[in-house]
């Protein structure tokens, strides 16, 4: 990962310069909130992909990092939006925004990233550029509410279970390539495959976070354990699971699921499950 960043080293820096500029604002608690979020450990995987992309098909102009800028603002948004509804104390091994500053900061610095980011999208004038990144806008937040329709279902199957992962996840990853192909001139296949591309990590890079839910150290992974189960989120290596085990096995789960609280027996009962019926390795594999 670090070989491949460091291709992008320079470009990857004027993107942090972008963020504080792009968060100008005359009120203080949208910056003050808005750096604290951005500099608390993300990868950068999101404007990475674009960056990456325009410099796959050789383009040297300087549009690139504030597009990319912006597709790290949409993702940022989506963040204090989710840790609000998940009720998160975490984010990345440090505290979450809402935590420090309450459900009504998050989500209004949430809405300013949005509409600061349609803003310097319009500036940069590229409608492709806007119409992709618009319909990943729209998709994640389809996603957000099919996964709140899915909380607790323990009938839910892998394609719906994929569907929302597709929306949350993948569909700004494939955006963000995609962005980075039309900033670079793309043919309309090379698009489509920068696009498919970034789909398929999308995915498979949520396969494993939703994996680490049952598995992570936290101190490691800045990801507390049990967290989306408790939230009533059942992913794959729990609907793998609910797919062996036997119907008492599944009502116990079901109970546990639809609890107020999780305690540590509970989620130790549903990990041995997991454990035994290869949940973890199917979502891996």
């Amino acid at each position: 990962m670090e070989s491949v960043l460091a291709l992008i080293g320079d470009d990857l820096k004027n993107v942090e310069k972008q963020f504080k500029k792009d968060l100008e604002s005359n009120v203080p608690l949208i910056r003050k909130v808005g750096e604290y979020v951005l500099a608390s450990g993300g990868k950068r995987i999101r404007p990475a992909l674009l960056l990456l992309a325009s410099k796959l098909l050789e383009y040297k102009g300087e549009r690139h990092v504030p597009i990319a800028s912006v597709v790290e603002f949409i993702h940022t948004a989506t963040l204090l939006h989710d840790d609000v509804v998940d009720s998160a104390n975490l984010r990345r091994g440090l505290a979450s925004a809402n935590s420090l500053w309450g459900n009504e900061a998050s989500v209004l610095v949430g809405d300013f990233l949005f509409s600061k980011s349609f803003s310097l999208m319009v500036a940069d004038g590229d409608l492709n550029v806007l119409r992709v990144l618009a319909d990943a806008t729209t998709r994640i937040a389809e996603g957000e509410v099919l996964q709140l329709i899915c909380t607790s279902d323990v009938e839910i199957t892998e394609e719906r279970y994929v569907e929302v992962v597709v929306c949350k996840t993948a569909e700004l990853l494939a955006a963000a390539c995609q962005a980075g192909g039309i900033i670079g001139s793309a043919t309309p296949e090379q698009e489509r495959a920068l696009a498919a591309f970034g789909m398929d990590l999308g995915i498979a890079f949520q396969l494993m976070d939703d994996t680490l839910d049952y598995v992570a150290d936290e101190k490691e992974f800045g990801k507390s354990i049990g967290h989306d189960l408790e939230e009533g989120k059942i992913t794959l290596p729990l609907i793998e699971t609910l797919r062996s085990c036997s119907d008492e096995e599944r009502e116990i789960v079901a109970e546990i699921i639809e609890k107020e609280e999780l305690d540590p027996e509970d989620f130790e009962q549903v990990l041995e499950l997991v454990n035994r019926f290869g949940g973890i390795e199917y979502t891996v594999n």
